[in-house]
């Protein structure tokens, strides 16, 4: 690849590394805001859930936004809010400020600095026959910023309490003032014939896509990814505390699945290269199926968590550059960030149901037995809905 289209992967990559990376250690603030605030678990898991929500509407926005005017300004902005977000309850800390800072204002950030956005310049920056190699190392970065914040959180909870963290957290957004201007940062050029959507005909864009009986079905996959990761990157840490396990082993799990997605995110996006996209999806699916049912079947322990964290991790974001892949290949680049947008839309639904619904079951029940077999029969339908897609009748670069 050319040097340009390098520095626009790896300046998306550590875009993504900041937004996703921030968002990971959510989880880590379960407990202690009780202890420190008096916040229940609902409060929180609710934010986290309207966080979801947020982004995956605010995405499509956001993505037809990039595709017209340039990735990096947007991503910029989003990083700003972000910030801001993280800062609200790092100052007063009540279940007001989480909602609107962690559940609103995060929400946006992440849809306007993560993948979903800086991708579709990934896309447009290098040759069609590497784009599953560069999409893939880009979403690695997200789990770089996992590895690197989650510890990071977890030190500054348990230096200076969960404001400090906050605070910390949102200290880390400055680097977004070197990174983003790297990214695609004027106007894309148009290919002819193709010109971006834009806001203006987003709806009309949408409805087309989904009108598209395999791009529909990509969407109800996506569903699943959504709702299983946002429940455990929200309770894994509480559950395992739960069950009698060391508090850090929560933190060590988190960034297990970071460091693992590392590699598995770049060879997810190989695969892309190689076998059909959506193929691929379904087999993701599977695994964590499987691995899922094994974990809620055995009693948890330290070694199993980390093989779990392992495997989990392995697969983690290996969804994203399937997913972007496959939509390429269907429709093209130049509407990318807008079309990803649309599908990652149900992705954040069901982030909104697997973290809100995570936290009512804990604080009805006091454990999370009754979920796991919701997370099965999900990641079941998901296997069935991405095997069921038909290959593209045409390959539109």
């Amino acid at each position: 690849m050319p040097a340009a289209a390098w520095i626009i992967v790896l300046s998306a990559a550590a875009s993504v590394s900041l937004s996703l990376g921030a968002r990971q250690t959510f989880g880590l603030f379960l407990l202690p805001l009780g202890v420190e605030h008096g916040i229940s678990a609902t409060v929180l898991g609710a934010s986290v859930a309207i966080h979801n929500l947020v982004w995956g509407i605010s995405q499509p926005f956001a993505g037809a936004i990039a595709d017209r005017l340039g990735t990096g300004r947007v991503a910029l902005g989003g990083a700003a809010i972000y910030a801001a977000g993280l800062l609200l309850p790092a100052i007063a800390p009540n279940a007001a400020t989480l909602l609107i800072g962690i559940g609103i204002l995060t929400g946006i950030g992440t849809a306007a600095a993560g993948a979903g956005t800086v991708l579709g310049a990934v896309a447009r920056a290098v040759p069609e026959n590497r784009r599953g190699d560069a999409l893939g190392l880009a979403s690695a970065g997200g789990s770089i910023g996992q590895a690197a914040m989650v510890p990071f959180a977890q030190w500054a909870i348990e230096s200076g309490g969960t404001s400090f963290a906050f605070a910390m957290l949102a200290s880390t957004m400055l680097l977004a003032l070197v990174i983003c201007p790297r990214l695609e940062w004027h106007a894309p050029i148009r290919v002819a014939g193709a010109a971006p959507a834009g806001i203006a005909g987003l709806p009309a864009l949408a409805r087309q896509a989904l009108g598209d009986r395999d791009f529909a079905l990509l969407t109800v996959g996506f569903f699943a990814c959504g709702f299983q990761l946002a429940f455990l990157t929200m309770h894994l840490p509480s559950h395992l505390a739960l069950c009698g396990l060391p508090t850090g082993l929560g933190v060590t799990a988190l960034m297990l699945i970071g460091l693992f997605n590392i590699p598995g995110s770049w060879l997810c996006g190989r695969l892309g290269n190689v076998i059909r996209p959506e193929i691929a999806l379904g087999g993701i699916y599977l695994l964590r199926t499987i691995a899922v049912a094994i974990f809620a079947a055995t009693v948890p322990t330290a070694w199993g968590t980390m093989i779990f964290a392992a495997v989990m991790g392995f697969i983690w974001l290996g969804t994203i550059p399937l997913t972007s892949a496959a939509i390429a290949r269907r429709f093209g680049v130049a509407n990318l960030g807008a079309l990803y947008g649309v599908c990652f839309l149900s992705h954040q639904v069901g982030g909104f149901i697997g973290a809100g619904a995570g936290a009512i079951v804990l604080d009805t029940t006091g454990s999370y037995d009754a979920f796991w077999p919701v997370m099965i029969g999900v990641g079941l339908v998901a296997i069935l809905t991405n095997w069921a897609t038909r290959a593209p009748r045409l390959a539109p670069a």
